[in-house]
């Protein structure tokens, strides 16, 4: 039986410390994807295209477009300057290369940029009779059902007439609505001043009209010093409501990855993560095999199985995405005439991140499967098993409550405030209020009677009861853990004891540590008594005292041991559990222990 537990106990160990070279490649493998470039370059972008005003307007900027007048100055002002760089500060020409655009003299526009309009149909909603005489036509939200696929306008080039989508980039999701690829589609020039006369063409003929419900600005440019390709898209939704809304997006990725040495020991990284994988798969299928059913009565076998369904995900990304690259990338970078269309490579790009990202998540929370070798570590494992009951019923009466507030807050005060415009933002909003971060003045402006008890009731159930009352669950179930491990009733940390061990071993075998033996067998006793106070329920405290109290008589012993002179000291702050330590020891003296206070 102790041959059987020592072979468990090391091939624990064996099986810990591999995951952990597996932990310690994907931390590699993840960090090697991340360059501190992106950031840096996805701010300097964002600054140039969001942030540069209209001249002679500091107040409108992308950002702050209201307006269809508002978005044609911007195109025609701060996009239009910050496309086409072509000469250097002091107006010298840049470079040989011709009708080349390097944005802030270091990042070249790959190809031309193009911009898409969506747009529905007529009647697509309906005016109510007593308004018809006012108002005939009616352009409703923005669906795939309700879109316009006839030409208009002028009907003479690309961007008057509907064209199909030819590429596989997934749909955009918007603020509202989800918009399908194609449009009304023209792309921009090599030259500044022919881009500027389209947009004034494009302008005066009323190329945006009433029907218009979003139009896409998409360029993708590259930076050879960081190796970082920049994907952006501006987005202009123009709501049923009137108005516009915008919204962005910058990624910057890595395209191409095996440049660098360093990129190449990150290839390595990702072929030593598939051994693992090869491995990892294999154990679980021969438990699955020895185990049968049993095998999936565990939580940890089912946090396996997840992660190697995520590594499988990763590494399928990761595979499609290199032959996507692969087969598109050189197509895409000699089209210099025509829109580069990468940003269907950085979507799955992202989505790989994504996963990446996920995966080695879950990686780290496996840890806890081995807690077992610290004692700490397990007081948090066994409290969180034992209150899990509790909580979810708990979390059952927290949600009802919570939601219902939720639904209250939108109804009240969804037309009003932006915090609770939806469903989803009034829950959002609620957590934010649980962590101290909220706008009592805005829900106290929409409604200034039902505002304050909204707010009120919600701090007083939610905050003071509901979430003191989680706190009281877990404080309660740890106490009880705590008494439990106490009095001995614990699981055993062979685990740890077995690593400590090899960690004292190897010290003593490069003599970096004596042996100690023949302490060992002296202590050996001792624990025994220590865990026999522990069963009878002493106070931990009263037991160091009284281990303390015992090495101190044991080196009085030591130095003035005699078999003629009994021991007459008798400490008067002993409790039971220095009685229990000290039965079984008969000491005696040389001296009396006042003679030994004079020495």
């Amino acid at each position: 039986m102790h041959y059987r537990k020592e072979v468990e106990i090391t091939t624990t160990l064996q099986e810990l410390l591999l995951y952990f070279i597996f932990l310690i490649n994907l931390c590699i493998l993840t960090f090697g994807m991340v360059n501190p470039h992106m950031y840096y370059l996805n701010k300097v972008m964002s600054s140039l295209f969001l942030d540069t005003s209209v001249p002679g307007e500091e107040r409108t900027n992308f950002k702050s477009i209201r307006s269809i007048t508002d978005f044609w100055k911007f195109m025609e002002g701060p996009l239009l300057e910050g496309l086409y760089w072509d000469s250097w500060y002091n107006n010298q020409q840049l470079y040989n290369l011709k009708n080349s655009s390097r944005i802030y003299y270091e990042n070249i526009l790959l190809g031309v940029p193009r911009v898409r309009q969506l747009k529905v149909r007529n009647n697509t909603c309906k005016v109510y009779s007593s308004f018809q005489s006012l108002m005939s036509e009616c352009y409703g939200k923005y669906t795939s059902a309700n879109e316009d696929l006839s030409n208009f306008g002028l009907q003479i080039n690309t961007e008057w007439r509907y064209s199909t989508s030819n590429t596989n980039s997934p749909w955009h999701w918007g603020f509202l609505g989800v918009y399908r690829n194609g449009g009304y589609i023209f792309t921009l020039s090599k030259s500044k001043s022919e881009t500027k006369n389209k947009f004034i063409d494009l302008r005066l003929n009323s190329w945006i009209t009433r029907g218009t419900r979003v139009i896409f600005i998409d360029f993708s440019l590259y930076n050879a010093n960081v190796n970082l390709f920049c994907i952006i898209r501006l987005v202009a939704e123009f709501p049923a409501t009137g108005g516009i809304l915008t919204s962005w997006q910058f990624y910057s990725v890595k395209l191409l990855r095996y440049v660098s040495y360093y990129d190449y020991f990150i290839a390595s990284c990702e072929i030593t993560f598939c051994i693992f994988l090869f491995v990892f798969t294999t154990q679980e299928v021969k438990k699955i095999k020895e185990f049968k059913s049993a095998y999936f009565k565990s939580i940890w076998n089912w946090l396996e199985l997840l992660l190697l369904l995520l590594c499988f995900v990763a590494v399928s990304f990761n595979t499609y995405c290199n032959v996507q690259i692969f087969l598109l990338l050189g197509e895409l970078l000699e089209s210099t005439e025509q829109y580069s269309d990468f940003y269907f490579l950085a979507c799955w790009h992202i989505y790989y991140n994504n996963i990446i990202a996920i995966t080695i998540f879950f990686a780290w929370i496996k840890i806890f499967k081995f807690i077992s070798f610290n004692k700490t570590m397990s007081q948090l494992s066994s409290t969180l098993s034992r209150c899990i009951k509790d909580i979810v019923g708990f979390a059952i009466m927290f949600f009802i409550i919570f939601f219902a507030y939720a639904q209250l807050g939108f109804l009240i005060f969804g037309s009003q405030v932006d915090d609770f415009s939806t469903f989803q933002n009034s829950i959002f909003a609620q957590f934010r209020i649980v962590l101290g971060d909220f706008n009592f003045a805005g829900i106290q402006q929409a409604n200034p009677i039902l505002g304050p008890i909204y707010f009120i009731t919600f701090i007083f159930f939610v905050f003071f009861v509901l979430l003191n009352m989680f706190l009281a669950i877990i404080n309660d179930t740890y106490s009880e853990v705590k008494a439990d491990y106490s009095i001995g009733r614990r699981p055993d940390f062979e685990l740890g004891k077995m690593i400590k061990q090899s960690y004292k071993n190897v010290l003593e075998k490069f003599r970096l540590k004596k042996a100690r033996k023949d302490e060992d067998k002296k202590t050996k006793g001792s624990g025994d008594l220590a865990e026999q106070a522990r069963r009878e329920g002493f106070d931990e405290n009263e037991i160091q005292k009284a281990e303390q109290m015992k090495k101190w008589k044991e080196r009085l012993e030591k130095k003035y041991y005699s078999t003629e002179i009994q021991d007459d000291y008798q400490p008067g702050l002993l409790t039971l559990p220095s009685f229990v330590l000290f039965t079984g020891t008969t000491t005696k003296y040389k001296m009396r222990f006042s003679e030994c206070l004079t020495k």
